[in-house]
């Protein structure tokens, strides 16, 4: 089913009110998960306890880089400041890497020191209440996400993704611990954590990199866009079509075959039905239509890459 386009303001506004919710809650699980780690003396729920203080961190960096990122364009700054929101994924990206090294190296320790842990069924019941409060802002920011198509926000919805996984980890962990006093297990737990904290780390890297170096869009996007233009029957032909993200919106260009009798005037009418069926689909994107008279050979991009 297809959205309704959002106008700049409402987009803008649903991104803050993500990124505020992502704060209040990091803050308000940092302080409940500290509370259990002193009283349990748990490392999963320690490690647990390093990733939501990761999270706050990350949750201001997100909310940084959403206000900035939705600047207007300016004379130094003509495609806007949309990549802020994938820097702001690359050093989130550093948070979680750090959290996972943290952990796997405490992990490490424990294994050669381990600790009997008390107060589990507290530190059970806190965890219930993380795992519950988190499941409620994913869907909240998987929804804004897929509404803005926002980086930032999907990649702090990441981390939370993550924290439904330790969570769950956790619990079962405690639970292991609390029945059947396997005390070793904690300690396995943690270290699976960690490990799952460097991945997720690895993908939002490459998921920034990808941004920050103008990969192309999907090849759905560019097999979409092809068939938007094929659509018009004054169209020859195009090539050289390059597409890539500016962080929170997307950049077209396109050279467009035209009847080369046309004249300028028209050649640009004509340009522009294009641009605005575009625009239709990618309400926030920008795009940059040449205009080509059909059959004249030149040297391609096209061409070029096909070598």
């Amino acid at each position: 089913m297809s959205l309704t386009p959002l106008d700049k303001q409402t987009n803008d506004k649903l991104k803050h009110r993500a990124a505020t919710a992502s704060i209040l809650l990091a803050f308000l699980l940092s302080g409940l998960k500290l509370f259990a780690t002193i009283a349990s003396g748990s490392l999963a729920v320690f490690s647990s306890l390093i990733d939501s203080i990761s999270d706050v961190l990350g949750s201001v960096i997100t909310f940084v880089a959403i206000r900035y990122s939705t600047r207007p364009a300016t004379d130094h700054h003509r495609y806007g400041y949309g990549k802020a929101e994938a820097i702001s994924a690359l050093i989130q990206a550093f948070f979680v890497a750090g959290s996972g090294l943290f952990v796997l190296c405490d992990a490490i320790v424990r294994f050669f020191h381990p600790r009997v842990l008390e107060e589990t069924p507290l530190a059970i019941g806190i965890m219930v209440f993380s795992l519950l409060a988190t499941l409620v802002l994913i869907a909240y920011q998987k929804h804004v996400a897929h509404l803005t198509k926002s980086q930032a926000i999907n990649a702090d919805s990441a981390h939370y993704v993550v924290d439904i996984l330790t969570n769950t980890s956790i619990i079962i962990s405690l639970t292991v611990v609390k029945f059947f006093e396997i005390y070793w297990f904690d300690t396995l737990t943690a270290l699976m954590i960690a490990v799952y904290l460097l991945y997720s780390a690895y993908q939002l890297v490459v998921e920034a990199f990808a941004v920050l170096l103008d990969r192309e869009l999907s090849d759905d996007i560019r097999q979409n866009i092809g068939r938007i233009i094929a659509a018009h029957d004054f169209v020859k032909g195009f090539h050289d079509v390059r597409t890539h993200s500016l962080g929170n919106e997307y950049l077209f260009e396109i050279h467009l075959e035209l009847d080369g009798r046309l004249s300028l005037y028209e050649a640009h009418q004509l340009s522009d039905k294009v641009e605005t069926a575009i625009l239709e689909e990618y309400p926030n994107a920008q795009v940059i239509i040449h205009q080509d008279p059909s059959g004249v050979a030149e040297e391609r991009l096209d061409e070029k890459l096909a070598k």
